[in-house]
């Protein structure tokens, strides 16, 4: 089997397996989206609040 031969099949393989996947709907995507946003936001609101009171004490400290 030639290369050529291995590259045809490996693109016949790839979209018989694409057929095979079940898309998101647009709702689910713009769910998931703003789900990623919100935790985004939510761990960077975290972390601003953990620096901002580990600055307190270590300016209590110094």
């Amino acid at each position: 089997m030639n290369i050529s031969n291995k590259i045809i099949n490996y693109i016949k393989a790839s979209q018989q397996e694409l057929k095979k996947v079940i898309w998101p709907s647009q709702k689910e995507i713009i769910q998931h989206t703003l789900l990623v946003i919100g935790i985004s936001l939510g761990v960077s609101v975290f972390l601003g609040v953990i620096d901002y009171i580990l600055t307190l004490i270590l300016e209590v400290i110094i």
